[in-house]
């Protein structure tokens, strides 16, 4: 069988996309994938290193606060349809899975057009603009919260989870005896406002003895690597973290921006967490993500603008609450979907066979 995979711009997107492919691989281990991305995205980097072939389109957003600079906009869009075509024409896949992105939108609308049946994997508890315009032309629709049905037709909808990195799971626990850890994710590009809230925290934490671990992410890490660390024997300090299913191991204690893949992960591994929703994004989704925990006591919100003031306060006085830390823990590991990009998997298949 021959699947295209298609989305991106983002690790949100591509992550997934990577994950049902490989899951594709190991129930079909004579697949054939190809996946369509976005040309100067991070998917064109990032799938190549997981081992797949990638073509890229040179669609791209809408400004929408300029909106007379879409001309050249449209006219990428039009080649792209044009491109997609093409590469569906010589790929002949048997169905098409979108994960939401620029790309997804042209590849997978061609290929409904082209007769291919095709699966959507929508990340987030608020659809993104890419999947709802899709959403008449999927056979499935794959998603990781409940209550989709205000944004796709009930009767399409399978709630399966995000796909989260397969090892995750095999992390192990390294701490001493009494203390309290402290893992501080801002995603792989950072945040600038958990970054300067962790800062002037800093002393905060020396003094409560908290042992912290902080991803600054590659945007910031520059700016943050020359402070004067040696008064803050309790923090490391990182740009990326490669070693993930530890870190997550020995944290008692999350702090993260919302997104749909950081979420699925503190779900999966039943994390407490802090959860500080990105105000730069679409339609604020990050808070759509975040509610879906809060709202089930299984996380702790921090708005973006309260953050400078209450981020640390918060997540000392977290760590200093065993109860509340047992609660969450029990909360939100109950909101876990496993096996996701296997679930996925087995509705591509499925609809290859139909």
């Amino acid at each position: 069988m021959r699947y295209l995979i298609s989305g991106g711009g983002t690790g949100g997107h591509i992550f997934p996309a990577v994950s049902i492919a490989n899951a594709l691989k190991e129930l079909d281990p004579e697949a054939e994938i190809l996946f369509v991305g976005a040309l100067g995205r991070m998917e064109m980097e990032r799938v190549p290193q997981a081992g797949y072939k990638i073509i890229g389109l040179p669609v791209r957003g809408f400004n929408r606060a300029q909106p007379w600079k879409n001309i050249s906009v449209l006219w990428d869009l039009l080649r792209s349809l044009i491109q997609a075509r093409r590469i569906i024409k010589d790929f002949r896949p048997d169905v098409g899975v979108g994960v939401g992105g620029y790309a997804s939108g042209a590849a997978m609308w061609v290929a409904a057009k082209m007769g291919i049946p095709i699966l959507l994997q929508e990340q987030n508890g608020f659809a993104g603009v890419t999947n709802k315009l899709l959403k008449d032309k999927a056979a499935k629709i794959c998603v990781a919260y409940p209550g989709m049905e205000k944004f796709f037709p009930a009767d399409k909808i399978l709630l399966t989870g995000n796909p989260v990195r397969q090892n995750l799971l095999e992390g192990r626990r390294t701490k001493g005896k009494g203390q309290r850890h402290l893992l501080i994710i801002g995603g792989s590009l950072g945040a600038r406002t958990i970054n300067e809230a962790v800062l002037a925290g800093l002393p905060q934490l020396q003094e409560a003895g908290i042992q912290v671990v902080w991803q600054t992410g590659k945007y910031y890490f520059e700016k943050y690597r020359n402070i004067d660390m040696s008064k803050y024997q309790n923090v490391e300090i990182y740009d990326f973290l490669s070693d993930m299913p530890d870190r997550y191991a020995t944290a008692d204690l999350v702090i993260s921006r919302a997104g749909a893949s950081s979420i699925s992960e503190i779900c999966l591994l039943g994390k407490p967490a802090i959860l500080v929703p990105s105000p730069n994004v679409v339609e604020d989704h990050q808070t759509h993500n975040a509610m879906a925990l809060v709202n089930r006591d299984a996380a702790i919100l921090v708005r973006d603008a309260d953050a400078a003031s209450q981020l640390i306060p918060t997540a000392i006085a977290t760590l200093n609450d065993p109860a509340l830390l047992a609660k969450l823990h029990t909360n939100v590991l109950q909101l876990a979907e496993r096996d996701s990009a296997k679930r996925i998997a087995q509705e591509v298949i499925k609809l290859c066979q139909a």
